[in-house]
C-alpha cells in the first residue's frame, strides 16, 4: 500500500512513501522518527505500518507480521485524498484567517466519500464530493446539510451526471483533484464550463468569499454567463388561448424575459378545463387582438421555476381559429343581437378587447355623445390620461371587493374631476366602459352616491348601447349586479360571472303610449350563489368592530410573520361576522359567522395589544442600538407618532452618516458590500440596519435608486429584510423570491448608472408603486 498516517492510528495526518528506493533514503534522513499506520480515518485495521525498500519494484507500506487482518479496500495514492483536502482546508482557512470546521464524511463505502465545511461566519457549507452520486441523492444532501439559512457549494471529484447537470444549469461547476508531489498531495480546484473544459487552480491560490469558494476562472465564467433558462416541459397536444387583456402581467416576473411578451390569457390545454395564467409570446411581432381565439399545435412548454411555485405557458407560433372553431372552445361566443321595441338591432360583441394599449400613450375609443365632440378637461391633463387614470381607480376598487365615491376618485386622481360638470362627467365614463362588451363589467356602476348608483348612470348606460337604460326604474338592481359582476372579475383567481341584468322596456298603454303610473319597485329574489352554506350570511354594522379592523390594519405592515399571521386570523373572522366575507363551504369561516360579536372583539384587542407589544420592542431595540432616548410609551402607541423625528435624530449620529458615505462609494465604485463588512465590520443589529437602510433610502427621492441594493448577504444575494424595506418606503413588493431578486438587481444597476463618472442612463424601476 502507498498510503498510510503519521503518529497514531487515528491520525488524520496522511503520507504517501516514495516509491523509488533513493528517494525513500532522502525520506528517512529527513524524517526518523515518524511511525507509520493503517489509519482508521483511511478505512484500515489501525496495525502499525512499516516502509518497505525494494531496488526491482516499488517501495511501499507493509503490515507487521503479527499485525490483524486488514480489510482496507483501496490502498493507492488517491485513497487518502479526503485527508489531503482536509488538510488543505484548514491551511487555506487559516490564511485566509476564517473560523471553520472541516471534517471527512462516511457516505456509505468508506471514510473518503466526502469532506464538509462548515464556515458559521458567512452561513456557508462546502461539500468535497469525492464518491458517485445520482440527482436523487444528491437531492437529499441538500436538505439533510442546509435548513434553508444556509448556502451549500459542491466540488465534485469524479465527472458524474450531477456535475454536469449542476454545470448545464447554474454555467459551471467546481471540480477538485490531487496530484503527487514527493510525501504530498497537492490540492487543486477546477472550474468547469458547459463545455466540459476545466481550468486548475492551486487550492492555496483560491479565494473563501461570502459567495462560496471562487478561482479566478470561476469569476470569468460569472461575467460571461447569460440569464440561465428556466426549466420547462412540453405540453402534449398544444392548447388553445385568448388574450384578457383586463388582467396585467408584472415586469418583475420571473417568466418575464427580452424579445418576448408575457400577458394573462385564458389558456385552455387539450382534454383539459380552462385556466388563467401567464403567456410568453414572441416579441418580434405586435400581440394578436384579443377578440379572436388562437391555436397553438406544437412546440408549446410549460416554463416552471425552481421552487415550483409559478408556471407560465411559452408559445411560438400561433394560428388564429374561425369562428366555428372558437366557439366550440368555450373562449368565444358569437355576439348577441338585441332589440328594443321602436329601436334598430344593438350588436353587443362577447369577447373582450384590451382597455389598455401596450404603447405608452393608449389610444381612447371615443364614444358617440349627443351634443357635439368630449369637452377636454380643465387642467393641464388631456382626457386621455383621465380615462387611463379613472380605469384604474376603479380597477383597483373592483380587485378589493369595494365600491366608491366621487369625492374619493377625485382624491386618488386629482381635482381635475372636481371642476368637471355632469355633461363632462358623463363623457368621462362613457369613455371608460367603451367599447361595452357582454363578459366585460361596467366599471361605473362601482360609484356610489349616498349609498346608491350615480343619479345619471341611466345616461351613461344609454350612450354605451344598453337597451331600456334611459329612464329606467330598475337602474339601482343592474348596479347591484354589475358591482357583483365586477367584484367576480377581478377577483384572484378570477371566476365565472353570473349574466348582466337585462332592462325591460316600461310598460305600454292599448294608445301604445308610457302609462304615467309610478309602479312600487320590489327588489326580486337574488340570484343562487354557487357556495351554499348553512350559516345565513347577513350583514351587520358595527363601528367599534370596524374601527378595531382599521386599527389592526395600519399595524399590519410592521409586524413579523407570527403576528402578522394572529391578525390576520382576527381580521378574517371579524370579517365574516360582519358579512362583508363569503361563508361558502370553509368550516373556519362557518365557525366564525357563528361566533359571538364578543369573541371577534376581543380577538382583534388581542392581536393589537401583540403587535403594539412588538412595535414597542422593535423600536426600544432600535433606539438602544443608535444609543438615543428610548421612545416613551406614548410615543409608540400614538398613532400619529411616525419615524420623521426619530430619523432626523439618527442622521445627525455617526452610523447613519457612516453608512450613507460607504453606500455612496460603493455605488460610485460599481461593486457590493457584505453586510458584515458595514461600518468597518461594526455589530449593527438586523433591526438596526433595516431602518437605517429605509431612511436612507427614502431620504435620497422618489426617483433615485436604491442604495441598500448594494449589501449583500452571507449567500450573496438581498439581506432577508429587503422586502421588507420595499414595503416600508412605498413599493409592491413582490412575494415570489426570483421576482424580488430581478428587483434587486435592477436597483444595483441604477445604482451603479447614477453614480458612475460620468452618470449614465438610468434604467426604468422594476417595482412600481403599492
Amino acid at each position: 500500500m502507498q498510503t498510510a498516517v503519521i503518529g497514531h492510528k487515528n491520525s488524520d495526518h496522511p503520507v504517501i512513501l516514495p516509491m523509488d528506493a533513493h528517494e525513500l533514503d532522502l525520506w528517512r534522513k529527513a524524517h526518523p522518527n515518524y511511525s507509520y499506520w493503517c489509519g482508521t480515518q483511511l478505512g484500515g485495521c489501525g496495525g502499525e505500518l512499516s516502509d518497505r525498500r525494494y531496488t526491482n519494484k516499488v517501495c511501499h507500506f507493509a503490515h507487521h507480521p503479527r499485525a490483524p487482518i486488514c480489510h482496507r479496500k483501496a490502498t493507492g495514492e488517491s485513497s487518502a485524498d479526503h485527508l489531503f483536502i482536509k488538510r488543505g482546508v484548514q491551511k487555506l482557512l487559516q490564511k485566509r484567517k476564517l473560523k471553520g470546521t472541516v471534517k471527512t464524511t462516511d457516505l456509505g463505502t468508506g471514510p473518503g466519500d466526502a469532506v464538509d465545511v462548515h464556515l458559521p461566519g458567512t452561513r456557508r457549507r462546502l461539500r468535497f464530493q469525492l464518491s458517485s452520486l445520482d440527482h436523487r441523492s444528491w437531492r437529499r444532501a441538500v436538505d439533510d446539510l442546509t435548513d434553508g439559512s444556509e448556502a451549500l457549494d459542491w466540488v465534485f471529484g469524479p465527472d458524474t451526471p450531477v456535475s454536469r447537470e449542476l454545470a448545464g444549469r447554474h454555467g459551471f461547476t467546481l471540480r477538485v483533484r490531487c496530484e503527487t508531489v514527493g510525501g504530498e498531495r497537492r490540492v487543486h480546484i477546477g472550474a468547469e464550463a458547459r463545455d466540459r473544459t476545466v481550468q486548475w487552480t492551486p487550492l492555496e491560490d483560491c479565494a473563501l468569499t461570502p459567495t462560496g469558494l471562487s478561482t479566478p476562472h470561476v469569476e470569468k465564467i460569472r461575467l460571461s454567463l447569460p440569464r440561465s433558462k428556466l426549466p420547462s416541459f412540453p405540453l402534449a397536444g398544444g392548447l388553445v388561448f385568448v388574450l384578457a387583456p383586463e388582467a396585467t402581467a408584472s415586469a418583475a416576473s420571473p417568466f418575464a424575459a427580452e424579445n418576448r411578451h408575457l400577458v394573462m390569457a385564458d389558456i385552455k390545454p387539450v382534454d383539459s378545463p380552462i385556466v388563467r395564467g401567464l403567456l410568453s409570446l414572441p416579441g418580434d411581432s405586435d400581440l394578436p387582438p384579443a377578440e379572436h381565439v388562437y391555436r397553438v399545435s406544437e412546440s408549446a412548454r410549460m416554463l416552471v421555476t425552481e421552487d415550483g411555485r409559478g408556471w407560465a405557458v411559452k408559445a411560438d407560433r400561433y394560428a388564429r381559429l374561425n369562428a366555428h372553431e372558437a366557439e366550440r372552445t368555450g373562449l368565444w361566443s358569437p355576439p348577441e343581437v338585441t332589440q328594443a321595441a321602436g329601436q334598430a338591432p344593438v350588436v353587443t360583441p362577447a369577447v373582450p378587447t384590451p382597455r389598455k394599449s401596450p404603447d405608452p400613450k393608449p389610444a381612447v375609443v371615443q364614444a358617440p355623445a349627443k351634443a357635439g365632440t368630449t369637452p377636454a378637461p380643465k387642467s393641464g391633463r388631456t382626457h386621455a390620461d383621465l380615462v387611463s387614470a379613472m380605469r384604474e381607480a376603479l380597477s383597483r376598487t373592483a380587485r378589493g371587493r369595494a365600491t366608491i365615491t366621487w369625492d374619493e376618485l377625485t382624491r386618488r386622481i386629482g381635482q381635475e374631476l372636481s371642476a368637471l360638470s355632469e355633461r363632462e362627467r358623463i363623457a368621462l365614463l362613457v369613455d371608460v366602459d367603451t367599447p361595452l362588451w357582454a363578459n366585460v363589467p361596467v366599471l361605473s356602476a362601482l360609484i356610489r352616491v349616498d349609498g346608491g348608483p350615480l343619479p345619471y348612470l341611466d345616461e351613461v348606460l344609454a350612450r354605451l348601447g344598453v337597451p331600456n337604460a334611459k329612464g329606467s326604474s330598475r337602474i339601482q338592481q343592474w348596479a347591484d349586479v354589475e358591482i357583483d359582476r365586477a367584484h367576480t372579475a377581478y377577483s384572484k383567481p378570477s371566476q365565472a360571472m353570473k349574466p348582466r341584468l337585462h332592462l325591460t322596456p316600461p310598460p305600454f298603454t292599448s294608445g301604445s303610449r308610457v302609462a304615467q303610473v309610478t309602479h312600487a319597485w320590489i327588489p326580486p329574489s337574488p340570484p343562487p350563489s354557487k357556495h351554499r352554506s348553512s350559516v345565513p350570511v347577513t350583514k351587520r354594522t358595527d363601528a367599534e368592530i370596524s374601527k378595531l379592523i382599521s386599527e389592526l390594519r395600519e399595524l399590519h405592515p410592521k409586524l413579523s410573520k407570527s403576528t402578522r399571521k394572529q391578525a390576520n386570523k382576527a381580521i378574517l373572522g371579524a370579517k365574516v361576522w360582519l358579512g362583508v366575507m363569503p361563508v361558502g363551504r370553509m368550516p373556519k369561516r362557518v365557525t366564525a359567522a357563528r361566533q359571538s360579536r364578543e369573541h371577534h372583539a376581543d380577538a382583534l384587542r388581542d392581536a393589537i395589544s401583540t403587535a403594539r407589544m412588538e412595535i414597542d420592542q422593535a423600536k426600544r431595540h432600535e433606539h438602544e442600538a443608535l444609543e438615543l432616548p428610548p421612545p416613551t410609551h406614548e410615543e409608540v402607541r400614538d398613532p400619529e407618532y411616525t419615524q420623521e423625528p426619530q430619523a432626523e435624530k439618527a442622521r445627525s449620529g455617526s452610523l447613519y452618516e457612516r453608512l450613507s458615505r460607504q453606500l455612496l462609494d460603493t455605488a460610485a465604485q460599481g461593486r457590493t458590500v457584505p453586510r458584515l463588512d458595514l461600518c468597518g465590520g461594526d455589530i449593527i443589529p438586523d433591526g438596526t440596519l433595516c431602518w437605517l437602510l429605509t431612511n436612507i433610502d427614502r431620504g435620497q427621492g422618489p426617483e433615485a435608486p436604491m442604495l441598500s441594493a448594494l449589501v449583500t448577504a452571507p449567500d450573496g444575494g438581498p439581506v432577508l429584510f429587503f422586502r421588507k424595506i420595499l414595503e416600508d418606503i412605498g413599493y409592491a413588493a413582490p412575494q415570489n423570491d426570483g421576482a424580488l431578486l430581478m428587483i434587486w438587481q435592477r436597483e444595483q444597476q441604477r445604482a451603479y448608472a447614477t453614480y458612475a463618472k460620468p452618470p449614465r442612463e438610468l434604467p426604468p424601476r422594476l417595482v412600481p408603486l403599492a
